[in-house]
């Protein structure tokens, strides 16, 4: 065979290694699961043989797999704390990191059968038998739960009552199927299912619901991984961002 004809095969048949290491693997919050894979959809389009692999998950939940020595380009946490631990245990590139959304945390109901709660102090009354929120150790949700519930002197009042849950996500679900009388989520949650669960109360005292993002430390793609965090923070990606409900860093 000749030459001439070699050379193109020889190159088909690398093109598919070279757009293998245009891989990146994307940890981020469980509630940024919907915006994220449209995000995602953009980017690839936008730089034609980048693979984005999705990794969804809570936060305190993913920043384990990250210290546990799962491959991650980038870490995108529901919360301040879960990423200050990754600054502490050496995992993410810190001068990458940005603040890149915000969102609201807020108490819902199921829509159907739902027992009419309208405030904190409702959730000790008798019709109320269950309430999911996220596990306070490893759920961003959970924590913003507990301050809540701490500041209004409820917590250790409403505990017996508590179904814990592995991700937001799940508590959604929970409340969604009627398997908990109320349940905190973001609103972003609460949204994608405004047929089943209603927002009865946005809380305060719970510290701000921001979001940051970082080149992990490890990541073998950390130009490409460096371009997909500062994409989060440009117009195209704000826009899908603020579609799904997340404001402003």
């Amino acid at each position: 065979m000749r030459l001439s004809r070699v050379l193109p095969l020889l190159i088909a048949i690398a093109l598919p290694g070279a757009a293998a290491a245009q891989q990146l693997t994307i940890s981020a919050a469980a509630s940024l699961t919907n915006a994220f894979k449209e995000l995602a959809a953009k980017f690839e389009a936008d730089k034609p043989g980048t693979t984005l692999r999705l990794n969804f998950a809570a936060s305190g939940v993913l920043l384990q797999q990250m210290s546990q020595g799962a491959p991650v380009d980038v870490f995108a946490s529901a919360d301040q704390e879960t990423m200050n631990r990754a600054v502490e245990q050496k995992l993410i590139d810190t001068g990458t990191r940005r603040n890149f959304v915000t969102n609201s945390l807020v108490l819902i109901e199921p829509i159907k059968e739902g027992v009419g709660v309208k405030s904190l102090q409702d959730l000790t009354g008798a019709s109320v038998k269950r309430i999911a929120i996220g596990k306070v150790a490893t759920v961003p949700v959970g924590r913003y739960t507990k301050q809540v519930l701490d500041a209004s002197n409820l917590w250790s009042t409403l505990e017996p009552k508590f179904v814990q849950a592995d991700s937001v996500r799940q508590v959604l679900d929970y409340v969604s199927r009627g398997e908990a009388e109320a349940g905190f989520v973001y609103s972003t949650d609460a949204a994608i299912m405004r047929d089943k669960v209603k927002i009865v109360l946005t809380p305060s005292g719970h510290a701000p619901v921001s979001y940051p993002v970082a080149v992990v430390a490890d990541s073998k793609q950390k130009a490409l991984a460096g371009e997909f965090v500062q994409f989060l923070t440009g117009a195209p990606a704000q826009e899908i961002l603020a579609r799904y409900g997340f404001g402003k860093p």
